[in-house]
């Protein structure tokens, strides 16, 4: 007997192609779910992972966050081929390094990119999909936030304000949209991944040697966290699951 936890449900994840995207799609379609993996420029990527996920069913779609106009119709696409919308993983994002104190680089623009692409960038996306989540009746939104979020320490101060944008989006929308759907954030410390560029693995390990747990978060370990999300964590919602080691202790 198959007694996968996912078996019958479908989820969507963006920022798939690669880092902790990847390790969610894979994670979710080790349990039996069918996944569409969203990616931007990442397509050969993406192609090459549907090839090592386990399960039928798989699929590839382009899902930028810039490109607001085109959500609503990426949503429609995926709900015709997956037939049902139960998870939405908020994995993309975009940032890059900025010291905190330098507001010549980080001009009103430079700010503005930052927003966009970590939160009003995944709030489109939940908005075109909400009708399919809801209509599993138990659906999941989950964005993948940052400890940044609340220690207002991290790459640059536009991320930092993005991702608290995030979490207290992920409350308002718990609220709105139970019961047919919840939302929840998985905030990791520094990840083992290239998402910020010029973070050397030396630099991790420094960090996590001074964590209680002493050790690197990795996407692994977020991704696990997403999948019991869905799997175990049946009465939560609008809430943070921190992942961080003890970083922030």
């Amino acid at each position: 007997m198959n007694s996968k936890a996912l078996n019958g449900k479908t989820a969507v994840v963006t920022g798939g192609s690669s880092g902790i995207g990847a390790a969610c799609a894979q994670a979710l379609a080790a349990e039996g779910a069918r996944v569409a993996v969203g990616y931007h420029t990442g397509r050969e990527r993406a192609e090459a992972l549907l090839a090592e996920l386990p399960g039928q069913g798989h699929f590839a779609v382009r899902i930028a966050l810039d490109e607001i106009h085109e959500h609503g119709r990426i949503a429609e696409q995926v709900g015709r081929e997956l037939g049902r919308v139960d998870i939405l993983v908020n994995s993309a994002g975009y940032t890059r390094r900025i010291p905190h104190d330098d507001l010549d680089r980080m001009d009103a623009a430079a700010f503005g990119e930052i927003l966009n692409a970590n939160a009003v960038g995944p709030f489109s996306i939940i908005r075109a999909f909400l009708p399919l989540l809801r209509q599993s009746g138990d659906g999941l939104v989950v964005n993948v936030s940052s400890v940044s979020a609340f220690t207002g320490s991290g790459s640059n101060v536009a991320y930092c304000a993005a991702k608290a944008a995030l979490d207290t989006l992920t409350i308002s929308m718990a609220r709105a949209f139970g019961p047919e759907v919840r939302c929840l954030s998985v905030s990791p410390a520094s990840v083992d991944t290239q998402f910020v560029a010029g973070r050397s693995r030396e630099e991790l390990q420094k960090k996590a040697a001074q964590t209680p747990l002493g050790r690197v978060v990795t996407p692994q370990d977020v991704a696990m966290a997403v999948l019991a999300c869905a799997t175990h964590l049946k009465t939560a919602t609008g809430t943070r699951i921190v992942i961080d080691g003890g970083h922030t202790l």
